[in-house]
C-alpha cells in the first residue's frame, strides 16, 4: 500500500509463530475485502463509492481498521489508482470507472494490531488486448518473485526477477516505490526494491514479513507526485500502469501468501 521513506534503519523484526498467525487473520481479511469489492468495481461507479463499500465493510463486518485512513493525513480508507495512476490514488465521488479503464483497488486492514497489505488489478468492461497483457505481465513479475521467497534469497534476486521479466516484455519498472516489512508497523524494513542484482542485498530469514508489489508502466519508468493532493503518483508520460501486491511470511522451507484469495493458489 504506501510506501513510507522514513522507515527507521535496520527496524526489521522477525515474527513469531503467535504474530504470524495474527497476520494470517489480518491478510485473510484484506484478501476477503478485494473479494467482496470485485462485483462492485464496473463501469459507471465512482471510485468514492468504492471506498465507502469497502470502509463499511471493513469497519461493520470486519470489526476492523482500515490502516490507509488519516495515515499521514491520507483521506480515505483505499487506494484507487485509475490508468496512468501509478499508486495512493485518492478516491473520489467525481472519479467514475468507464468501459476500458484499469483500475488497482489497493487494502490494508489491521486486526488485532496487526496489518495485512494487498492489491489487485480490474479491468472495466472491455479492455484493450495491451491493457490486458500490462495487468497480466505485472501479475506474472509478482508470482515469479514468491517463487522465490525463502531463507537466504537476497533481496537483490527478487528485485531482479521483477526487473528481468518486466523488461523482457518491453515494461519498465518504478523504482521511486517499493514494497516492505509489515507487521504491527505499517512499514519497517526491509525495503523491497523491485530492480536489482542477483546475489546483492541482504539475505532474507525465517520470520521475517514483507510485500511485494511491482509497479510496472506501458512506457517509461518515470513518476510525477501531484502537488495538490501530495498523494497521487502518476505516470510522466500519461502512459498505463499496473500494479499487484501481497503480505509474505518466510518460513523454513519457502514462504507463505498471507493475502491469498480464493482465486489463485499458492
Amino acid at each position: 500500500m504506501f510506501h513510507d521513506n522514513r522507515i527507521e534503519p535496520m527496524s526489521i523484526t522477525i515474527k513469531t509463530a503467535d504474530e504470524i498467525e495474527r497476520m494470517r487473520v489480518a491478510g485473510r481479511l484484506a484478501a476477503e475485502v478485494l473479494e467482496m469489492i470485485t462485483p462492485h468495481v464496473v463501469a459507471g461507479i465512482t471510485t468514492g463509492e468504492l471506498d465507502r463499500i469497502c470502509h463499511d465493510y471493513i469497519v461493520n463486518q470486519q470489526q476492523a481498521v482500515p490502516a490507509p485512513l488519516n495515515y499521514n493525513g491520507f483521506p480515505k480508507s483505499i487506494c484507487t489508482s485509475v490508468n496512468e495512476v501509478v499508486c495512493h490514488g485518492i478516491p473520489s465521488d467525481r472519479k467514475r470507472l468507464k468501459n476500458g479503464d484499469i483500475v488497482n483497488i489497493d487494502i490494508t486492514v489491521i486486526k488485532d494490531g496487526y496489518h495485512g497489505d494487498t492489491s489487485k488489478m480490474f479491468g472495466i468492461g472491455k479492455t484493450i488486448p495491451h491493457t490486458e497483457r500490462l495487468m497480466r505481465v505485472t501479475q506474472e513479475c509478482l508470482y515469479k518473485a514468491i517463487d522465490i521467497v525463502r531463507p537466504g534469497t537476497t533481496l537483490g534476486d527478487i528485485g531482479h526477477i521483477i526487473q528481468a521479466y518486466a523488461e523482457k516484455n518491453h515494461y519498465s519498472v518504478v523504482r521511486e516505490y517499493c514494497g516492505h516489512g509489515i507487521g504491527r508497523v505499517f512499514h519497517e524494513d526491509p525495503q523491497i526494491l523491485h530492480y536489482g542484482r542477483p546475489g546483492v542485498g541482504m539475505a532474507i530469514e525465517e520470520g521475517m514479513t514483507f510485500t511485494i508489489e511491482p509497479m510496472l508502466n506501458a512506457g517509461k519508468r518515470h513518476v510525477k507526485l501531484n502537488q495538490k493532493d501530495g498523494w497521487t503518483v502518476s505516470t510522466k508520460d500519461g502512459r498505463n500502469s499496473a500494479q499487484w501486491e501481497h503480505t509474505l511470511a518466510v518460513h523454513a522451507d519457502g514462504c507463505e501468501v498471507l493475502t491469498a484469495r480464493t482465486e489463485e493458489s499458492f
